[in-house]
């Protein structure tokens, strides 16, 4: 079965990789929550998306040139709605604690490299997810493929995934060559005999963004492993009545057979 992700949290009805966005996708029933984690100044993983601070949060600057306590100062919701004017950027740990009140739940960790040669990041994130967390219901990825290798000499049994936008050749063996076991393409990427070919050599497929109705639901129609959605109650719902549907299909085709025996 498909597992949705809530991109960044429930980020269309809560503030992006926040506290509140990640608790509003376990209500909705999401199967996994997508993160993003960077580096502060002085070495603290955070959870924010952008190099920058000006887009959601009330300060400016850049992330990784910025300290740990003047980061958690930030006012990171009201950007938002002015309901969430004292979310704050949280820590990765602080992510980490909440997710383990959820032992079922999913948790993709993409590793941003906004840092040149950054030999940090996965050498601090890794050590604390390993601390919280299973290699059975954990991801790390990043548009960073090499560094995905960093990861697996800290973690050799957790599952890595390179995010990529555009065509890849042979994606299997991509994937295979940096010891991955899944591909996360972009949705525009990826077709339904790609997505059969890749499954067939035992690397799962999570295209991201699809937040399109039509898209959620041809991706859902071809199976894939996961999804990354802005909008996990949409995917959530189309995958809910397309099981209903088959279940009233199988139904029928059970009593057809009884009364044509």
């Amino acid at each position: 079965m498909t597992i949705i992700f809530a991109h960044r949290g429930a980020s269309r009805q809560c503030p992006e990789n926040t506290l509140s966005a990640y608790e509003r996708a376990v209500k909705l029933g999401a199967g996994g929550i997508e993160i993003d984690v960077q580096l502060s100044k002085d070495g603290i993983p955070v959870v924010i998306h952008d190099r920058t601070l000006k887009r959601t949060t009330s300060g400016k600057g850049i992330v990784t040139e910025t300290n740990y306590a003047d980061l958690k100062k930030l006012d990171a919701g009201s950007w938002f709605s002015p309901k969430f004017q004292q979310e704050c950027i949280p820590s990765l740990e602080e992510v980490l604690t909440f997710a383990s009140d959820y032992p079922d739940l999913w948790l993709n960790i993409e590793l941003k490299y906004y840092r040149e040669n950054d030999e940090q990041l996965a050498k601090t994130a890794i050590p604390i997810i390993k601390k919280f967390r299973s290699d059975k219901n954990t991801l790390i990825s990043s548009f960073e493929h090499e560094r995905l290798l960093e990861v697996h000499k800290l973690w050799s049994k957790v599952e890595t995934a390179p995010l990529y936008k555009g065509n890849l050749h042979e994606p299997w063996h991509y994937a295979k060559k940096l010891k991955a076991k899944a591909i996360h393409p972009h949705f525009k990427s990826i077709h339904a005999s790609l997505i059969k070919t890749v499954q067939a050599h035992g690397i799962n497929v999570r295209p991201y963004t699809i937040n399109e109705e039509k898209w959620l639901r041809q991706f859902l129609e071809w199976e894939v492993d996961g999804l990354m959605t802005d909008v996990p109650d949409l995917a959530l719902n189309i995958m809910h009545n397309k099981q209903i549907s088959q279940q009233k299909k199988s139904w029928w085709k059970n009593v057809w057979s009884m009364i044509t025996k």
